[in-house]
């Protein structure tokens, strides 16, 4: 009894720590193009630039990952500065649920572990991109997001619209820059008075800075923000790895043939394993010959968007509603397309 708990403890430990190995790496990426996001980009230009549709901006947000070509893990960083630049709900989530799969790296790993299936590599992305659009387009519905997000990010966000008009330009007086971690300031946050914020850009803190002086703020904002997102990743990893060693894998493998129970299997696998979507197509290639194809793809589309170490860092800029709602519509979406696959081509 002892010598049973014993291995289960260590192999927890050593699946907690390849959770973490493999992840922090992508986590530090997608913390890097959260600060270079705002180093480099102009909000309001990049507003001017989103589709004021819903399911338009939606798609946009989905394909922006062949820009960021980030995981799991480094998605949520730059989805949290997209909010905080102002742009629209639907683009960010639509960002947050497709770049870990739309984009260049995953695709192409995708084809190598697939390469005998191509139709597993184009539903793939197709599903993918068709489910981070419609629950992108799904929470457009809602007309002020501020109550799903949380506090901090919700401060965060930009008090004009998204669209503002250039009489709206003109007239605003006030901008809520933040301390940083969320926007650069060398104090804590609070309104900072403008002429106008058409010199928003020269009489901010941070532009108006030695590019030296720049550089060290961004290295401080990207150290808080990795602090803040890295516990979170190390209690996310351990919840799963405690989960994988307690979990019956071996009834969820056993119902790999039915056509219903086969996607219900690889939802919850997905889920559970928390595999990052760089390598999970070779992770998934090892069912093949068990499984169907509709339950290879609810594992390969569903287990980028939800996993237990990614809803925790989902808990960093939503409520737990809001992120509720994420899972149950994304579990339900991939259900109803993956099924179809089994009914109706496999």
């Amino acid at each position: 009894m002892q010598s049973t708990l014993t291995n289960q403890l260590n192999s927890a430990f050593t699946l907690f720590l390849s959770l973490l190995v493999e992840a922090m790496p992508f986590l530090l990426l997608g913390v890097l193009f959260s600060g270079l996001l705002l180093w480099f980009i102009d909000e309001r230009k990049l507003l001017s630039y989103i589709p004021r549709h819903p399911l338009l901006g939606a798609l946009v947000g989905s394909l922006i990952g062949f820009l960021f070509p980030v995981c799991e893990c480094g998605n949520v960083p730059v989805a949290r500065r997209l909010l905080m630049q102002g742009v629209p709900t639907p683009v960010a989530i639509g960002f947050l649920l497709a770049a870990p799969t739309i984009n260049p790296i995953v695709i192409w790993a995708t084809w190598t572990a697939f390469r005998d299936q191509p139709e597993i590599v184009v539903l793939r992305v197709v599903f993918s991109l068709t489910i981070a659009t419609t629950i992108g387009w799904v929470f457009s519905v809602q007309p002020d997001f501020r109550p799903m997000l949380q506090p901090a990010i919700a401060r965060a966000l930009p008090k004009l619209e998204p669209h503002p008009s250039a009489k709206e330009l003109v007239e605003a007086q006030t901008s809520p820059l933040l301390r940083s971690g969320t926007f650069f300031l060398g104090q804590p946050g609070g309104p900072v008075r403008l002429e106008s914020v058409l010199e928003e850009k020269a009489a901010s803190p941070f532009f108006r800075r030695p590019s030296k002086e720049r550089l060290y703020l961004l290295l401080d904002s990207m150290v808080q923000e990795l602090r803040e997102l890295g516990g979170v990743l190390v209690i996310g990893s351990a919840i799963a790895a405690a989960i994988q060693v307690a979990a019956p894998r071996e009834l969820i493998l056993s119902l790999g043939q039915g056509p219903i129970s086969s996607i219900v299997a690889m939802l919850l696998l997905a889920t559970v394993v928390s595999i990052c979507s760089t390598v999970d197509s070779f992770f998934a290639l090892s069912f093949a010959s068990t499984f169907t194809s509709g339950s290879l793809l609810a594992f390969l589309v569903f287990g980028p968007m939800i996993d237990l170490k990614g809803i925790g860092l989902m808990l960093s800029i939503f409520q737990p509603r809001a992120v509720i709602y994420l899972i149950v519509l994304a579990a339900q979406l991939t259900f109803l397309l993956t099924l179809a696959v089994n009914l109706h081509i496999s």
